[in-house]
């Protein structure tokens, strides 16, 4: 049986997110993850990924995991600013990977596929493009920014980001979930702490994955789930 709370909220409004569900949700879905993560909830940052740097410098560890309803400052790939209105679910983990620095963008194949996988389970019939943006048919749901620090060669610390939109406004590429489920309702809702808990859980799927059983143990599917872009 897979848990689910209700799906609520006004258009461009965030939910009070309460992190006992969001924990009880992840348990639920992966019951090795349970207490595995250590969240916290804001109402506004500048960036979930920069205010995260911010607490590792303090000694944060793996597992650490910041929740905001707003970022003034998203960002998404190569600088670009990711409009972060209320409504959506913004949130970044702190991950400590064992990768030489040139496979950086394996954390991000790995992240993608693990939350595609987790969606799909939830019946949110996503679909990737390269090589961070998540789909749902044929709009822009989401995204992934992965950053990462060095040792030497090797990348010692990583910090990935993921916007999802629930209820928020979105531009006339983008899609939202409850315009998704409005047109849609034969596929079950959720609520926004059941969506961090999948997003959570699939990131985890795809990082364990990659650690154990390597790259190509993930690329075949996550080219399934790729949509071909002319």
């Amino acid at each position: 049986m897979v848990l689910e709370f209700s799906a609520t909220g006004v258009m461009g409004e965030t939910p009070n997110l309460s992190i006992p569900r969001i924990e009880a949700a992840i348990a639920t879905l992966e019951p090795a993850l349970r207490g595995y993560f250590q969240i916290t909830v804001h109402k506004t940052v500048s960036s979930t990924n920069q205010l995260l740097w911010e607490r590792l410098e303090a000694g944060v560890q793996a597992g650490t995991v910041i929740l905001a309803s707003r970022q003034t400052s998203g960002r998404g790939q190569r600088g670009r600013h990711w409009l972060s209105e209320p409504g959506g679910l913004y949130l970044s983990l702190c991950a400590t990977p064992k990768l030489a620095a040139q496979d950086g963008p394996q954390l991000t194949i790995a992240s993608a596929w693990g939350i595609a996988r987790s969606l799909r389970d939830g019946q949110i019939p996503v679909s990737l493009k390269w090589l961070n943006d998540i789909f749902l048919q044929g709009r822009k749901l989401g995204g992934i920014l992965t950053e990462t620090r060095l040792q030497g060669d090797r990348i010692t610390t990583a910090v990935i980001g993921v916007g999802v939109n629930w209820t928020n406004r979105v531009p006339d590429v983008g899609i939202n979930l409850h315009q998704f489920w409005a047109n849609h309702p034969e596929s079950p809702s959720c609520s926004l702490e059941m969506l961090a808990a999948r997003v959570l859980v699939g990131i985890e799927w795809g990082l364990y994955r990659l650690e154990h059983r390597g790259i190509e143990a993930i690329r075949p599917e996550y080219e399934q789930f790729l949509k071909r872009f002319p």
